[in-house]
C-alpha cells in the first residue's frame, strides 16, 4: 500500500509532461555504480524502467518524475531530461533489425541475500562493497538460515570466497596459528554440530545442495572467488571424504579423485584435485598457479551477444568498455578446458586459453561465475583494507557484478518473447 501511495504521491507532485530521464551509461556517466542503485530504487517504487541494451553502454530511461530527477541529483549521477519525441526516436533506433539494440523492461527490485559468516573475516567482499556504494538494500545469510530453508525467501544469491569443500579455504600452511583462523575453524564446527552435521565439509555440502535447489526452483546464483570453484568441487564430492586429518580429524579417501561425479556440477568436468592439504589450491580448474600473464598485460573481454536474439547474456555483459582489467583472487580464472561444452563464456583472455566470466541455466534457474576477489584491487591479500569505491565510481569490472544484480528484474518478461 505505501509503494502505490509514493507512486501516486510522485505523479501528482509533478511528472513533466510527455519527458522522460535517461541515465547515459557510455563514458558520459560521472558515477556508473550509483546509477545501478538509481535504477533499483525506481522499480523497487513500482516505476518501470527501460533498461537499453547496447544503446550508450546500456542506459536506463524513465519517467520523468520530479522526485526521480532529484534522486539522481542527490546520489551524482548524470542523467539527461529528454521529450517524448526524443525517447520515441530511441527506441525507434534500438528495435531497428539492422542495430544490435533492444529494450529490457525492468518491472520488479529482487531481493537480494548475501551469504557470509556473522564472524569477523580478514578480507573483505567486492559484492557487498558495491551494494553498499550504489546503495542496493541486501540482507546477510549463512548456514544456519539456509539449512532452516529460508532460501525461497530471496530471488537472488551471492557466495563470495567461500570454501564449500570444508578444508577453510586450504589456508593452513601459512594461517593456521592465526587467530582469525583458530576462529574460523571453532566457529564452523560449532555451527556444523549444533545444525547437526558431524564435520564442517558435511554441513558446507548441505549448504551447496539448499543452493543448487534453491537455484533449480528459479533462483539466481552470482558466486566469486573461491566460491565458484570449491562449490563445483563440494556437489561433485557428495558422500567421498575429500578432507585431509588436519581439516576433519580422519584421512581422505585414497580413491577421492576416481569417485567424483562430474554430472553434479554446474560448471566444471574433467578436473583433478589438489590433495596436498598444504597447497593452497583446490584442484587444476584454476589457472592462478600455472598461468604466465603479467599484470601488465592482464586483461580479459568480454564477448558480445545479440541483444535481441540473446538477451541474458547481453544483460551481463553491458558495459562502457569491452576490454576489462584482470584481477586475482584465490581463484583468479578458469581454465576453459575444465569448462563444460553447454557452458556460456561472457570474457575470456584468449591467449592464455582462460576464462573469467561464465554463466548458465540449472533447472529454472541460472548460474554465473565471476572470477577473482575485488576487480579494482589486483592482487588482495588476507587482511588488506577494502577497496574505497567513491575512488573507482566508473569501474568496468564492479559494473559485471551490478548488471546480475539487475538481470532478475528483467528475465521473466524477455522469456515470454
Amino acid at each position: 500500500m505505501k509503494k502505490f501511495l509514493f507512486v501516486f504521491l510522485l505523479f501528482m507532485s509533478g511528472v513533466a509532461k510527455a519527458s522522460y530521464i535517461l541515465i547515459p551509461m557510455d563514458n558520459s556517466q560521472k558515477n556508473h555504480l550509483k546509477a545501478y542503485g538509481i535504477a533499483y530504487w525506481v522499480i523497487a517504487k513500482d516505476v518501470e524502467v527501460d533498461w537499453l541494451l547496447n544503446y550508450r553502454g546500456g542506459s536506463f530511461m524513465f519517467k520523468n518524475i520530479k522526485a526521480l530527477e532529484n534522486e539522481c541529483l542527490i546520489r551524482g549521477v548524470s542523467y539527461e531530461v529528454i521529450a517524448d519525441v526524443r525517447s520515441t526516436a530511441i527506441l525507434q533506433e534500438i528495435a531497428d533489425p539492422q542495430a544490435n539494440m533492444d529494450v529490457a523492461k525492468l518491472e520488479k527490485a529482487p531481493k537480494i541475500a548475501v551469504y557470509s559468516p556473522k564472524n569477523k573475516q580478514p578480507w573483505d567482499d567486492a559484492v557487498t562493497l558495491v551494494l553498499t556504494y550504489a546503495e542496493v538494500p541486501y540482507e546477510i545469510i549463512y548456514d544456519e538460515e539456509i539449512i532452516e530453508g529460508k532460501l525461497p525467501l530471496y530471488d537472488w544469491l551471492h557466495l563470495h570466497h567461500e570454501d564449500f569443500t570444508g578444508q577453510y579455504g586450504k589456508f593452513y600452511q601459512s594461517y593456521h596459528t592465526a587467530p582469525w583462523y583458530i576462529e574460523q575453524v571453532r566457529y564452523s564446527e560449532q555451527m556444523a554440530k549444533s545444525l547437526g552435521f558431524n564435520k564442517v565439509s558435511q554441513l558446507k555440502l548441505g549448504v551447496a545442495k539448499k543452493i543448487r535447489d534453491f537455484t533449480s526452483g528459479g533462483g539466481f546464483l552470482f558466486t566469486m572467488c573461491s566460491a565458484t570453484d570449491s562449490y563445483d568441487i563440494a556437489l561433485s564430492a557428495d558422500g567421498v571424504d575429500i578432507c585431509a586429518d588436519i581439516y576433519d580429524g580422519d584421512q581422505a579417501d585414497g580413491n577421492a579423485q576416481q569417485k567424483l561425479d562430474y554430472s553434479k556440477t554446474f560448471a566444471f568436468k574433467d578436473f583433478k584435485l589438489v590433495e596436498n592439504p598444504y597447497q593452497y589450491e583446490y584442484s587444476n580448474i584454476d589457472a592462478t598457479e600455472t598461468r604466465h600473464v603479467p599484470k601488465n598485460s592482464d586483461f580479459f573481454t568480454l564477448f558480445e551477444f545479440s541483444a535481441k536474439w540473446d538477451p541474458v547474456p547481453t544483460m551481463l555483459n553491458q558495459n562502457h568498455e569491452q576490454i576489462i582489467k584482470g584481477f586475482m583472487g584465490q581463484t583468479t580464472a578458469f581454465n576453459k578446458q575444465f569448462i563444460k561444452t553447454e557452458v556460456l563464456v561472457l570474457g575470456d583472455n584468449k591467449a592464455a586459453n582462460e576464462a573469467k566470466y561464465i554463466h548458465g541455466e540449472f533447472g529454472k534457474g541460472t548460474w554465473t561465475f565471476y572470477a577473482g576477489h575485488d576487480p579494482e584491487d589486483y592482487q588482495h591479500m588476507v587482511g588488506d583494507p577494502p577497496t574505497d569505491l567513491n575512488l573507482h565510481p566508473n569501474s568496468p569490472g564492479y559494473r559485471l557484478i551490478l548488471n546480475n544484480i539487475l538481470f532478475p528484474a528483467a528475465k521473466k518478461k524477455k522469456q515470454k518473447t
